[in-house]
């Protein structure tokens, strides 16, 4: 009997994954795709089948290393939230013209409506650019599945593939019933010598087999079953769906007859012999896409016969943000269900840091350093810190992309912007800060740079951080002097130690490092639940 699994999206794609005979996963944790790598971290399967499953430096370092995983012919998968695509962006474009020997997916979570994140952008638009196979499932055993599939593609056509998932599938549940599980691979080297040396003259040839490619591609697609053309007798309206856009449809069809034709697309590139059927056979068209319209654009570059063709581009749909079961009521001429709009005595409740967080200290004696001074000097970055640009703090005036911090006040500080100070991160700093030090020292920059280190990435979970116990030796190996590296203790104890210094060095014509070392709150409390668990373990004795 086939097992049933009750499954978040995240956990059906790792443990489709661990089945189909994946060999390593690497990831940088982002919301929403931090749980797949966790899954496999904390699975029983993986852990006696020897899946490597840990936390890269940045989703950069983790794409190039599950493109060598791959290189040896084993199974790798790649995970990041869609802002991680940026950064993995050179690695993860050239992939596709070296290829894949072992099957190689890519995972990009991206996040509508920003519930955690700078931008909504829309990973399929990466895909495209890179000329890669596209799978975007519209629910969690299509993700299980596909994920199986990816693999298969990935090693049948030598190129690997994105999967593009969004917020609500990743984290919504449903049943998931397993596949038998499938070994991993033996070491296989490229048949190719040259596939993974992209000098000019190799690469302008691997480039011409990829654009060959595209056709096979685009047959994959028309024939792997994950795109469906379901007929209708109102052909006064076709309905093109994407992705868990398709649940919202459904969900407006309760005993789902729905009376128009409908095209449900989950795998690009998109097969136009059955965009063509649907617009041809209809007297309009609605695009139904969560993201940006991607395909609503390409329809009207394919097909712009004189049809009307609905969507985010004419209003039908809102252009920003996620779909919904209304909203897709609405787009259908049906009722609209939203109710009332929130009264405005009702006051939001903003995030906050958590009670005892050492950000809080770092923050207060900051502010109290740069009193003297202008608003407007600090320079923030990603994680929980960046809580602090609200009440009551009110300590931050930037927060842009991870790393960014360092950069941006160096460039105030060229600028004249003095004093200038980053804020940044131990986990984001070994991200992507790192760099931005280098530059620092290299051009003997007046910055003042605040390290605030709780041990851990507390923002995604309380993962690993891979600067954990490295710090004042980056710094010092980059150039910085150690004179001008501090370690302070962010409590109230400390607070006046801790303002001296800060003053002291806001002051110093050049590059200065504060670190506020203390463990994250939450992380501390988890140890010691822990601890006292493990103490009451009998003894074997």
């Amino acid at each position: 009997m086939d097992q049933k699994l009750m499954l978040l999206g995240d956990e059906a794609i790792a443990q489709a994954a661990i089945d189909a005979g994946m060999s390593g996963i690497y990831a940088y944790p982002g919301t929403p795709s931090t749980e797949i790598t966790e899954y496999v971290m904390h699975s029983k399967e993986a852990k006696s089948g020897q899946i490597r499953a840990g936390w890269s430096t940045n989703e950069k370092t983790a794409m190039e290393s599950a493109l060598g995983m791959s290189y040896t012919g084993k199974r790798a998968m790649v995970c990041m939230k869609h802002v991680g695509l940026n950064v993995a962006a050179d690695a993860f474009i050239n992939s596709a013209i070296t290829g894949a020997n072992g099957g190689l997916i890519v995972v990009s979570a991206d996040d509508p409506s920003m519930h955690s994140s700078q931008n909504e952008q829309d990973s399929r638009v990466l895909g495209k650019f890179a000329l890669m196979p596209v799978l975007e499932p519209t629910n969690q055993q299509n993700a299980y599945d596909m994920v199986h599939y990816g693999f298969e593609m990935s090693e049948k056509l030598g190129v690997p593939v994105l999967m593009r998932i969004t917020t609500r599938l990743a984290h919504s549940r449903a049943g998931v019933v397993r596949k038998k599980s499938r070994q991993q691979n033996e070491i296989r080297l490229p048949k190719n010598p040259g596939q993974f040396i992209l000098l000019p003259a190799i690469a302008r040839r691997q480039y011409k087999e990829l654009l060959k490619k595209q056709e096979v591609f685009e047959s994959w697609s028309l024939n792997s079953g994950f795109n469906v053309f379901t007929d209708g007798d109102n052909k006064s309206l076709g309905i093109i769906t994407t992705g868990i856009a398709h649940n919202y449809l459904l969900e407006n069809y309760p005993d789902r007859l729905i009376p128009y034709p409908v095209l449900k697309i989950a795998q690009y590139p998109v097969p136009k012999d059955l965009v063509e059927k649907i617009y041809n056979s209809c007297d309009a068209i609605l695009v139904l896409e969560e993201g940006y319209p991607i395909l609503e654009e390409s329809l009207r570059g394919l097909l712009n016969l004189g049809k009307t063709i609905h969507g985010r581009l004419d209003g039908t749909v809102p252009r920003d943000g996620e779909l919904n079961p209304n909203i897709v009521a609405v787009a259908l001429g049906m009722e609209d269900t939203r109710g009332k709009d929130i009264p405005s005595l009702v006051v939001s409740r903003p995030p906050s840091l958590c009670k005892g967080c050492p950000h809080i200290y770092s923050y207060n004696a900051l502010t109290e350093a740069l009193s003297k001074w202008s608003k407007g000097r600090v320079f923030s970055d990603i994680g929980c810190y960046t809580l602090g640009a609200l009440e009551p703090f009110d300590a931050i005036n930037t927060c842009v992309d991870m790393g960014a911090s360092i950069t941006m006040a160096k460039g105030a500080a060229d600028a004249g912007l003095l004093p200038a100070v980053a804020v940044i991160g131990d986990s984001t700093f070994a991200h992507s800060g790192i760099t931005g030090l280098i530059d620092c020292v290299k051009d003997k920059s007046q910055v003042t740079i605040m390290i605030l280190d709780n041990e851990t990435t507390g923002m995604t979970g309380g993962q690993d951080s891979a600067a954990f116990g490295r710090i004042e030796d980056i710094c010092v190996g980059v150039g910085v002097s150690k004179d001008h590296i501090f370690v302070l203790n962010p409590s109230p104890k400390y607070h006046q130690e801790n303002l001296a210094i800060l003053k002291q060095e806001l002051e110093y014509q050049g590059v200065s490092v504060i670190i506020p070392r203390r463990e994250c709150i939450q992380t501390a409390l988890r140890h010691i639940k822990e601890n006292k668990k493990a103490e009451a373990v009998p003894s074997a004795n």
